[in-house]
């Protein structure tokens, strides 16, 4: 949990109540949107229960706070009527500033995808920072921040889909094998029509692509993979967020692992070795 609770601030004596109408939003908030149902959820657990954790500010130049964390519950004490917060006031950097907003929404577990990569973006792009000091920042993998930076690459429309959740990161990195944006765009709006799962996905972008694999063995007998395979299979494609091919052959086999750039051959390598590789 970003910052103590209310309990703790007051026991240790850094918990302040300050006007709501002294407190401005973060100019770094990574979430673009504050969907209107989870809000009165918060509303109406506020107005029962009472603020839990307080709100975490800087202080401004001009007598006011600046908020590092808690946009959401200012947002509900409004609607409540509220006209103070209980607050924890610190002092923070610009580029803390952000990394402190990524971490709480983070931990919170409720950024979409796209919010998520365009806060490491920022942390990049202003801040210049690598991939890996971001993710020393906001205590993610380094795998994990340049995954959801390639999320970056789609089109505009994809990426909307991605951020209202209609297609997931696993479609997203299946349709990132397309170097055509017409293609990209197609597959994409189909997968969301169709329900299509992200196996399904991949299994279509690889045809548009030409690179559907023709392997031997069991699977081209047609007898289709055993399940304990492909519970191996799905656990890692998940863990290295890439295609992952398992093909039995007699008492073995083998497993095909895909990548997509060099980048991308250097994150599925540093998620197999446990380390940065280095040649």
């Amino acid at each position: 949990m970003l910052g103590p609770s209310v309990a703790e601030a007051r026991a240790e004596g850094s918990l302040r109540s300050i006007p709501l109408t002294d407190v401005r939003p973060n100019p770094y908030q990574p979430r673009r949107s504050f969907p209107e149902e989870a809000l009165a959820e918060l509303a109406e657990s506020m107005r029962t229960s009472g603020l839990l954790q307080p709100v975490v500010v800087r202080p401004g130049s001009d007598g006011k706070f600046e908020l590092i964390a808690g946009e959401r519950r200012c947002r509900a004490a409004e609607r409540l009527g509220w006209t103070e917060i209980d607050a924890v006031v610190r002092d923070a950097d610009e580029r803390t500033l952000l990394a402190m907003a990524l971490v709480e929404n983070l931990q919170r577990d409720n950024l979409s995808p796209i919010d998520e990569a365009r806060g490491y973006q920022r942390l990049v792009s202003e801040f210049h920072v690598t991939h890996g000091e971001v993710a020393t920042l906001v205590g993610r993998a380094r795998s994990t921040v340049a995954n959801a930076l390639r999320l970056l690459g789609l089109p505009e429309e994809v990426q909307q889909l991605l951020h209202d959740r209609r297609l997931t990161t696993g479609h997203a990195i299946a349709l990132l094998q397309l170097p055509k944006a017409a293609d990209l765009r197609r597959l994409a709006q189909l997968a969301v029509e169709r329900g299509l799962s992200v196996r399904e996905l991949e299994e279509a972008a690889r045809r548009d692509t030409g690179t559907a694999p023709r392997p031997r063995g069991r699977r081209a007998r047609g007898a289709g993979l055993d399940p304990e395979l492909q519970r191996v299979e799905n656990a890692l494609r998940r863990r290295l967020q890439t295609d992952v091919f398992v093909v039995a052959r007699g008492k073995g086999g083998r497993i095909m692992v895909s990548f997509y750039s060099n980048d991308d051959l250097e994150r599925v390598l540093e998620l197999i070795l446990g380390e940065a590789y280095r040649p």
